[in-house]
């Protein structure tokens, strides 16, 4: 059945629509933290279709809002009044930390990076964006235009002048023997003489954790002494919170809050985790920056009745069953775990994260030298064993994600952590 789905999949479908594994699976259902393929095999998934299943698998709270939004009415656009988009706005802006907050609903994180450049170059009346290096943000033409990660930028043509920063990975680079005070003040001065050999940018856009990157950060408080610098020139802070929003961290509700210094970023956007699997991005701004432009708009499809219910349904949930809190809890002792695994496998270079946003980064063993292989040879090991991952890097793919939904409890987490555990030791043979 699959090599037939493979078959018709090839025939009609990009070439670069990337796979996971040699044989490729079909999922046809889900519950809680497990999902089911064609064959009738049974996974512990730990990737949440790329983080977007925060909360469950066929979450009851959330299937009921869609069942009975979509018995009264599923779409009529932006052009007429629309309840559930305007409770999920307040909703959101409430706990954005933003004054004044306005939101706009896009159908996906990449669409809330075109929209959050938009806003920015406008307001600005600059098209100089600074982003960070291993960064991703999106598969449009103005967000492959700012992806510092060369395996997910396939063309050099941009509609922005991108100038790339040091910082988002701490533990390579020129500055990576430093400490973390120095490391900062090093990046900082690394954005001073950038900034002396350029106009005044638009804005940086930064993820708190870099998704595709392989789940790396910059020390805690690193963009908050970037704002300092920033703010002295009126450039934007753009904080890519995809990944990282609505407590995934644990720490933090969003990602931006570990640097918080001087206040909220100008500008965030959302998507991902917030529809628990239906189509729903965002982005939140000042009102004096959400308002500028100077001509109409509307969405078709950002903001629609059902995916507003989604969202509305899901939130609710994670806020009353205190996800963010379980994130912290449960993924700080399976962070740990792994850590313990670690020590017994050289091929592990670094396990790092927080929350339930966890890399397992895989080197030749005494090189530091990235792996792709070992951390394919791991995904499968792991399917074979019933549990999905996911990868990234900015070094060839050469890290392993760990990102189950927010729910997983202890005894799940102590499953995968043992299914990844001899994964990882048969690196070893």
């Amino acid at each position: 059945m699959n090599r037939d789905l493979l078959g018709r999949h090839r025939a009609v479908l990009p070439d670069w629509l990337a796979l996971y594994y040699d044989d490729p699976i079909e999922i046809t259902h889900g519950e809680g933290r497990h999902v089911w393929d064609a064959d009738g095999n049974r996974y512990l998934d730990f990737f949440g279709g790329i983080l977007t299943t925060m909360t469950a698998h066929a979450l009851p709270e959330v299937t009921k809002a869609v069942s009975e939004q979509a018995g009264r009415i599923v779409h009529s656009s932006t052009l007429y009044l629309n309840r559930p988009m305007v409770d999920l706005a307040e909703r959101i802006a409430r706990v954005s930390g933003i004054p004044d907050a306005r939101v706009f609903f896009t159908t996906s994180g990449t669409e809330a990076n075109d929209t959050a450049l938009l806003l920015a170059t406008t307001h600005r009346r600059s098209n100089t964006v600074l982003a960070m290096r291993n960064s991703y943000h999106g598969r449009s033409f103005s967000a492959v235009g700012i992806t510092g990660n060369r395996g997910w930028s396939p063309t050099s043509l941009s509609p922005l002048q991108t100038l790339y920063v040091h910082g988002g990975v701490r533990s390579r680079g020129p500055f990576a023997d430093l400490d973390d005070d120095a490391f900062t003040a090093a990046c900082v001065a690394d954005l001073e003489d950038l900034l002396g050999h350029t106009r005044a940018p638009a804005a940086l856009i930064a993820e708190p954790v870099q998704g595709v990157g392989g789940f790396t950060s910059p020390p805690d408080g690193l963009y908050a002494a970037f704002r300092e610098v920033l703010a002295e020139r009126g450039v934007l802070w753009i904080a890519d919170e995809v990944q990282t929003g609505w407590g995934r961290t644990g720490d933090h509700f969003w990602g931006w809050q570990a640097h918080a210094g001087n206040g909220p970023p100008d500008i965030v956007t959302f998507a991902k985790g917030i529809g628990n699997g239906m189509s729903v991005g965002g982005v939140i701004a000042r009102s004096e920056i959400m308002n500028c432009l100077d001509s109409q708009s509307i969405s078709t499809f950002g903001g629609t009745q059902i995916t507003m219910a989604a969202g509305l349904a899901n939130l609710a949930y994670l806020l009353e069953h205190d996800l963010q809190g379980n994130a912290r809890r449960v993924g700080g002792l399976l962070i740990e775990r792994l850590r313990s695994v670690a020590a017994q496998v050289p091929a592990v270079r670094e396990v790092r994260g927080r929350g339930l946003m966890i890399g397992v980064e895989l080197a030749r063993p005494g090189t530091g030298e990235a792996d792709p292989a070992a951390a394919a040879a791991v995904l499968e090991a792991a399917r074979s064993d019933g549990l999905l991952l996911g990868k990234g890097g900015g070094h060839d793919t050469s890290a392993l994600r760990v990102a189950p939904p927010m729910s997983l409890t202890v005894a799940e987490a102590e499953e995968g952590a043992a299914i990844l555990e001899r994964a990882l030791l048969s690196l070893n043979e």
